[in-house]
């Protein structure tokens, strides 16, 4: 048959984009379609901007800190619309940015909604494009539970964009967008409650990592309250919401922030004129070379719900490429030892197994451990604490996994993913020379495992 062009992908964040431009890169004819915003979630209502907020709201901790080293000043006063609006320019370049690298590579933009008719056809903008490949890459959308007053709610989508700050928010979740919002509604100001259902946030992340997280928002004064679910919202007569828990309890607040959990958006996609199988879930289902059981169908990023992380988006993308275009230069993607960074305050960086996982795998470790105040903090009356946690194979040496809560930690566990890439062992840690003073240097300090 004979198609108007190679490939068609429904999407342009980070894995869409990536995917086009290296096939049309590899000599292909490639068309995007997208219907909101060019970068995607990361780029839009996403990391790029929520690690924009999460600089603001350490401001609040720098000022305090800065009159321990001799600077005084009239107290610092937060503007949120200045800081949205600076936002908001940023954003607008990065836009102009994805659309620059998408025309620059002869990628043909079609802005608008796009569906599929058949296997071989998309219909955007009343226009009929064929293609050999097409490519699903849609990416995720907030899912906030169906209670009473849900219509009150503000998810991650409408957070950027809000007209002022409100001064008083419930964060309810407890995955990583729960607690980064929870640290920056705090950092800015808001009298701040983090509500989940569960015993402890952070499901799956090393237990040391959560408690010691937990410990820190106690202490600045973030409202933790924990096994709290809400059953309804109330909107009353003076603009605020009443949020009515599961256990009766009545809640005043401004803000219902919902980090509940986000869902493939799949909406309209005319999945239904196609032989795309979905998981239990909802997801895409694709195999291991990214192809549903449509085969003309690929799907990538949060839609097959692997790792939802854009670092990963852009080497299923990179592999999508060069599966269809560059086959003798196909590998897949390794999902072993992806290093994440949660952007709270404290930051927190992760890479390879957690204690709990490497026991569960069967492993015998050795635990190191250190909690210290970081330098910066020591001349003045502050108490957080910087967590660093190496988990290591007592048998063959090897570490699994490096666990970090602390000021950059997202920079300094970058790195070290590096290491425990080409293998290091823990005698590769201890004979590497620290760079002092930094934190980072304790990782390769750490002499004394824990009592077994």
């Amino acid at each position: 048959m004979s198609f108007d062009v190679d490939l068609f992908v429904i999407g342009a964040g980070s894995g869409g984009v990536r995917a086009a431009r290296f096939s049309a890169g590899f000599g292909a004819r490639v068309a995007v379609a997208e219907s909101r915003y060019l970068g995607g979630t990361c780029v839009n209502v996403g990391c790029v901007p929520k690690k924009f907020l999460v600089y603001g709201a350490h401001y609040s901790e720098d000022y305090a800190i800065a009159s321990s080293f001799g600077w005084t000043s009239s107290k610092p006063q937060f503007d949120w619309p200045t800081l949205i609006a600076n936002k908001n320019r940023e954003i607008h370049r990065l836009n102009n940015v994805y659309r620059g690298l998408l025309e620059n590579s002869g990628v043909a933009l079609h802005e608008g909604h796009a569906r599929l008719l058949d296997p071989h056809t998309v219909e955007i903008n009343g226009q009929r494009i064929s293609a050999a490949n097409i490519l699903i890459a849609t990416g995720g959308w907030p899912q906030v539970p169906d209670i009473p007053g849900r219509e009150y709610a503000t998810t991650s989508n409408e957070a950027f964009f809000l007209k002022e700050m409100p001064r008083r928010v419930l964060v309810i979740g407890g995955g990583y967008i729960a607690v980064e919002f929870a640290s920056i509604f705090h950092g800015l100001g808001a009298q701040t409650s983090l509500l989940y259902r569960g015993d402890l946030f952070l499901r799956g992340f090393d237990q040391g990592v959560r408690e010691h997280l937990k410990d820190e928002f106690t202490k600045k004064g973030v409202d933790l309250q924990f096994k709290a679910d809400i059953a309804r919202i109330d909107k009353q007569a003076d603009g605020s919401l009443a949020a009515t828990l599961r256990d009766g309890r009545v809640l005043e607040t401004d803000c219902v922030f919902y980090a509940t959990g986000r869902r493939p958006m799949l909406d309209d996609l005319g999945l239904e004129n196609v032989n795309v199988a979905l998981t239990d879930k909802g997801f895409v289902k694709v195999d291991q070379e990214y192809r549903s059981s449509e085969p003309s169908i690929l799907a990538l990023g949060d839609v097959i719900g692997r790792v939802q992380l854009t670092p990963v988006a852009l080497a299923e993308g990179m592999a999508v490429a060069r599966r269809l275009f560059r086959p003798d230069e196909y590998h897949p993607v390794d999902y072993q030892l992806i290093p994440t960074a949660v952007f709270s305050l404290p930051n927190i960086g992760t890479v390879g197994l957690s204690e709990e996982q490497a026991r569960s795998a069967g492993h015998q470790l050795k635990i190191f451990e250190t909690r210290f105040r970081p330098m910066k903090l020591s001349l003045g009356d502050f108490h957080e604490k910087t967590f660093m946690k190496l988990v290591v194979d007592a048998v063959s040496d090897k570490v699994l996994g490096c666990h970090m809560v602390g000021p950059d930690a997202g920079e300094i566990i970058q790195g070290i993913a590096v290491a425990l890439r080409a293998g290091a062992t823990k005698r590769v840690f201890d004979e590497t020379i620290g760079i002092h003073p930094t934190s980072a240097e304790e990782f390769v300090t750490l002499r004394t495992p824990l009592p077994a």
